[in-house]
């Protein structure tokens, strides 16, 4: 028995990609960044180093993670990997990974919502916070639906 299956924590590197395939399913592309700190063995010293997921979600997760989901947005998705070889323009053979996505969750809040709150201080307005992307939540909240968490325990 084989089996596929990874699981990154992360944060999106640019906004989401959302188009349609020709029978009408919804692609979405967006590439996800995990950074890790290590210590470095000659000098001592810790330094990041980033990692980048290329994923692609279908159907009704693509169209959510394009609404909710911006540049800069904590995310944890699951799925398929799969690696993929190509030849760069100066013949130099280049590998990618890239992750279907089987599930996603929120994971916790974005930088600009951390920001906001820090903005606000004691006035204890927390209803008028709003992510990188604003508009999912602002029409969750019209159509009188709760907005999802903004922080998932791990």
């Amino acid at each position: 028995m084989s089996f596929n299956r990874i699981q990154i924590f992360g944060y999106l590197g640019r906004d989401p990609e959302l188009s349609y395939t020709p029978q009408g399913t919804a692609m979405c592309k967006f590439s996800v960044a995990t950074t890790e700190r290590r210590k470095n063995r000659e000098s001592g010293d810790y330094e990041e180093q980033t990692t980048w997921f290329r994923c692609v979600a279908w159907g009704g997760a693509a169209e959510r993670i394009n609404e909710y989901f911006s540049k800069g947005s904590p995310i944890f998705v699951e799925g398929k990997m799969r690696v993929e070889e190509w030849t760069d323009r100066e013949g130099a053979k280049r590998f990618s990974v890239e992750v279907n996505v089987s599930s996603w969750e929120f994971a916790g809040k974005s930088n600009d919502q951390q920001s906001n709150q820090s903005a606000q201080g004691n006035q204890g307005n927390q209803s008028g916070q709003a992510g990188a992307k604003t508009s999912g939540k602002q029409q969750q909240q019209r159509r009188g639906q709760q907005p999802p968490d903004e922080e998932i325990p791990f």
